[in-house]
């Protein structure tokens, strides 16, 4: 099987810097890519800027591809998604060439003439993909080895609180009512002297009331509501100053800010039941009348394409089973986890790797860096350089999101378990009434 590629799904920044590695190890690469560019996620949050700084955006591999050409790396700041995708993945795409191929939707994976059941000689066969071209045409394709570097951006959890979609919520998106992505303030058409809610905890959850409320200052009459599903506590608004990624610290501070100087108003305790409309109503019985919804409560990951292979995976987080025990927010919420590797991520289908974003499945603590480090590892496994496989070449920051979950409605409790040391905000955090309310 020597002579046949290393299969990657995905061209978003892991499946690239793996794409690179791969090269640089002497293997081949063939990235398959369902849209029709690279990194079309990212191009779709485009106006968000970054909280991890450009070096630690670069991968370095990707970045030794790129020397013998006019690429210079950026050394400093914080990219939004296109700058990152102008100035560093799309050269990169460049400089892979024909090794990526466009509008290539892989629907499954197997080992040649080996279903899920089959134990013999089912190592020694290789990996079969099938894909689906963008004129519906399928093919066959065979591999040496698989990374999943997918990610988990065409998965978004539903407003739900249950996990399920709300009743109406499929109807509501339908409609252009409700939607799952960060709303962008130069494009204010949506919002502008409407009333928008936003659902979610985490950081796009800020990215979007920190965008809205730059709309509410442009634009009168723009109101915003911030749901979310706990109580306050206090890492509500994040590690603010004790981040070690300043950035990400400073969209908790301006989401706290805006809620205290009354242009954000805060609804804790809703767990969304039904849409009716752009309603929105809670288990409780509390609605919230709005004209647009956005949904931002995290993703998941989507392994239906997999149902062939042999997975070990958590049942809580569906990450592979060897690290969500470091990256599970019922455990802690810091994700200052440790470096993850091949072996961590190892299957118990040889030669099976889920890397980036879909390695941590519902788990929101992933980092860049962390995905950088983990194809580094797989590929060197893959090329036989077990030492270098098992090496940690990473130091990853402390987030500053600090203090295990806690019990799910007690927010003193969730300032207990703490790992980063990050103190109470000085200022008198927000006390929401939680009686059955209706906002118009």
């Amino acid at each position: 099987m020597t002579d046949l590629p290393v299969a990657v799904i995905g061209a978003g920044p892991q499946g690239l810097a793996a794409a690179a590695h791969l090269l640089e190890r002497g293997l081949t690469p063939l990235v398959l890519e369902q849209g029709a560019e690279p990194v079309a996620a990212v191009a779709e949050w485009g106006h968000v800027r970054l909280f991890s700084a450009w070096p630690e955006l670069v991968d370095k591999a990707a970045a030794r591809l790129l020397e013998p050409t006019a690429w210079e790396a950026p050394a400093q700041g914080y990219p939004t998604g296109a700058q990152w995708r102008e100035r560093y993945l799309v050269p990169l795409a460049d400089a892979l060439g024909d090794h990526i191929r466009y509008q290539a939707t892989v629907t499954g994976v197997s080992r040649k003439g080996r279903d899920r059941l089959v134990d013999a000689d089912r190592a020694e066969q290789p990996f079969v993909l099938h894909v689906t071209g963008a004129d519906g045409s399928e093919e066959r394709l065979e591999a040496r080895a698989v990374i999943d570097a997918s990610g988990t951006w065409r998965r978004p959890n539903p407003a739900g609180a249950d996990g399920l979609s709300a009743l109406g919520e499929r109807a509501a998106h339908a409609a252009g009512v409700l939607g799952y992505a960060v709303p962008n303030h130069a494009d204010p058409e949506a919002y502008a002297g409407r009333h928008t809610v936003v659902i979610g905890a985490g950081d796009s959850a800020f990215n979007a009331v920190n965008e809205l409320t730059v709309i509410a200052k442009d634009h009168p009459g723009t109101r915003i509501t911030w749901a979310i599903r706990r109580a306050v506590s206090t890492n509500t608004f994040g590690g603010g100053e004790a981040d070690e990624l300043p950035e990400r610290g400073a969209l908790g501070v301006r989401a706290r800010k805006a809620v205290q100087d009354g242009t954000v108003e805060m609804v804790t305790g809703f767990r969304t039941e039904r849409v009716d409309g752009a309603t929105l109503i809670a288990e409780d019985g509390r609605e919230i009348e709005a004209d647009q919804v956005v949904v931002l409560t995290g993703y998941r990951p989507d392994t239906s394409f997999l149902s062939e292979m042999r997975l070990d995976l958590d049942p809580t987080l569906e990450a592979p089973r060897n690290i969500a025990v470091q990256i599970d927010p019922n455990l802690h919420s810091c994700g200052s986890v440790s470096a993850t590797g091949a072996k961590d991520l190892a299957q118990p289908e040889p030669d099976l790797y889920l890397v980036g974003m879909k390695s941590y499945g519902r788990a929101p603590t992933f980092l860049a860096m962390t995905g950088y480090e983990q194809v580094r590892s797989v590929v060197a496994e893959l090329a036989g350089d077990h030492d270098a496989a098992a090496r940690v070449e990473l130091e990853l920051p402390d987030t500053g999101v600090c203090g295990g979950a806690g019990v799910f409605d007690d927010p003193d409790s969730a300032s207990g378990g703490s790992c980063c040391g990050a103190p109470a905000p000085s200022e008198e955090l927000i006390t929401i009434s939680r009686a059955p309310i209706t906002l118009s």
